[in-house]
């Protein structure tokens, strides 16, 4: 690929896979109890951080640059999935999602922020918080799908798992759902 090239990215905690497998067995009688949507693949399933869209290879070298020197300062993260949830909310549900928490998470997130920035990436206008897609919905659910969905999430019990590194993802659209290919591993701290 040359500098000039441009590809569709992100920059995202990586799921292991111990919790991918746990999600997918809890999911599996979720998703033919509620109505249709498009769930994600668990092998799709990562924590996205940001959301950079269409860039050249050169942008995401200098990048991959800004976000070594600023993560370097930072310990690793420790995530806990829990709960569930709604974009843009339970009453107007169009996105379902896992949530939780990530002790040290709000700081990688302005740490790539600030890096994305410095390499000439807009700013986002929302700060980031910690979720999990799991559903585009194609419709909107009623509302006891929506609650038998909030019912799961609160039932949920999922490993706590330490990120000791920011992936740098391709993700190439295919009709099968979108790939994602690892471009570059940062470490934290």
């Amino acid at each position: 690929m040359s500098g000039g090239d441009t590809v569709r990215a992100f920059v995202a905690f990586e799921m292991p896979d111990r919790v991918r497998e746990m999600i997918r067995r809890e999911r599996r009688h979720l998703e033919a109890e509620l109505p249709r949507a498009r769930w994600t693949r668990p092998e799709g399933q990562h924590l996205t951080l940001k959301f950079l869209g269409e860039a050249t290879t050169d942008r995401l070298a200098r990048l991959t640059i800004e976000m070594i020197a600023r993560a370097a300062a930072l310990p690793a993260v420790t995530i806990g999935l829990r709960g569930a949830g709604f974009f843009p909310s339970a009453r107007r549900p169009r996105v379902a999602w896992i949530g939780g928490e990530a002790d040290g998470g709000a700081a990688v997130a302005a740490a790539v922020e600030s890096a994305a920035q410095a390499s000439g990436f807009g700013r986002e206008e929302r700060g980031w918080s910690l979720h999990l897609t799991q559903a585009r919905l194609e419709r909107g659910w009623p509302r006891s799908a929506v609650e038998t969905y909030l019912e799961w999430g609160r039932g949920l019990a999922l490993d706590v798992f330490t990120c000791r590194e920011i992936v740098l993802y391709q993700s190439e659209l295919r009709p099968g759902g979108a790939v994602y290919t690892s471009l570059e591993r940062i470490p934290l701290g």
